[in-house]
């Protein structure tokens, strides 16, 4: 079974690995239950969707209205005024089939003009604040992508104190010190204040570029059962930090077993050698 950690200062104790719907984003709905069963055979207890991943709330919805809700249940908006952030988080709980979520995050907050509009008058975080106030949100989390999301997050949590943040993390990320600087900074401020960390795009090993798109993460993935461990293992070696699982169905299997026999961080001598053997290249630069 995947071990657990307390999520922050929500108290709940969370499996390391957190099933990410936005694999659910375009699948039946017997692909979405399976995936679902599956992780919770292994002891996942954690499900983090959004409301801008194609049916991915109508397929957890689906599952939750008729099997109730044996997890801890995140989403996120994207909007960033008040008022359309209200309807989306009402939308999502109606797709949900659920009175309220444990965590809602503020999707993808990292460009400074929506940044400021987000958490500004009438920004979205009002909307979250408003809907925590009401009983429809426990938690505030916000999330990002790309090279400035550390340093982003960081300037947030000085503004609002988030209950958790999630940016993109991972031994190929490492490698550029100044993000690994900027992530380990935000990492050592989650501690200390007791806000969750969850790591995403952690097993990129590349861009698509040319290569032919044959699966539905929007980069190409480690395939390989032997990297996947390592990029397991890197993220589970980090104290406190939970790993969103990838984007898309047939990979989630392969992040289960590595996760479930974790016992060590890969050397960085193998590390180095799987980076040089699968010509792995960052998302993000």
């Amino acid at each position: 079974m995947i071990v657990n950690e307390t999520f922050g200062r929500s108290g709940h104790l969370s499996s390391r690995i957190l099933l990410g719907a936005a694999a659910f984003w375009d699948v039946s709905q017997s692909e979405a239950d399976a995936a679902i069963e599956l992780a919770l055979s292994f002891g996942v207890n954690h499900l983090d969707v959004a409301a801008s991943y194609g049916d991915a709330e109508l397929r957890v919805g689906d599952w939750i209205h008729r099997h109730g809700r044996p997890f801890f249940l995140a989403t996120k908006t994207g909007e960033r005024t008040f008022s359309k952030a209200s309807e989306e988080i009402r939308r999502s709980l109606y797709r949900l089939h659920v009175d309220h979520v444990d965590l809602l995050q503020l999707h993808n907050l990292v460009d400074p003009a929506e940044w400021e509009i987000a958490l500004g008058p009438g920004g979205a975080l009002e909307a979250a604040i408003r809907a925590r106030e009401e009983g429809l949100v426990r938690f505030i989390g916000v999330t990002g992508h790309g090279i400035t999301t550390p340093r982003m997050h960081r300037q947030a949590l000085e503004r609002f104190d988030f209950d958790s943040v999630l940016f993109p993390y991972s031994f190929l990320m490492a490698q550029n010190k100044e993000y690994l600087a900027a992530a380990t900074d935000l990492i050592d401020y989650c501690r200390v204040h007791n806000v969750a960390v969850q790591a995403i795009k952690t097993l990129v090993q590349r861009p698509w570029g040319n290569d032919p798109q044959t699966r539905t993460t929007w980069y190409r993935p480690l395939e390989d059962q032997a990297a996947i461990d390592a990029a397991v293992h890197w993220i589970m070696a980090q104290p406190r930090v939970f790993l969103n699982s990838a984007g898309d169905v047939h990979l989630l299997p392969r992040i289960l077993e590595a996760a479930d026999r974790f016992e060590q961080a890969p050397s960085p001598a193998d590390i180095e050698g799987l980076i040089t053997r699968l010509e792995m290249q960052p998302l993000f630069t």
